[in-house]
């Protein structure tokens, strides 16, 4: 089974990374760019039998600093 999981700051964090990133589209540009956020995406193989809980779990304990941090789940 695969697992992809999105994580993002939540609104009201600052995201330097996206700022930087729509100054460097402006500097190209492309002047319509607004807003930029930057997240992660993290793809796991797990064993057969894993189960979304197994996942969050993860997500809680390492993957997603849930202070500042969403995640969500996708499971194949």
């Amino acid at each position: 089974m695969k697992a992809r999981v999105h994580v993002m700051l939540k609104n009201g964090v600052l995201d330097p990374q996206g700022e930087a990133v729509r100054h460097a589209l402006g500097q190209l540009g492309f002047d319509g760019v607004e807003g930029v956020r930057q997240g992660k995406v993290i793809e796991l193989d797990l064993a057969e039998g894993s189960t979304e809980e197994t996942v969050k779990e993860m997500c809680e304990k390492l993957l997603a600093n849930t202070v500042i941090e969403s995640y969500s789940i996708e499971l194949n």
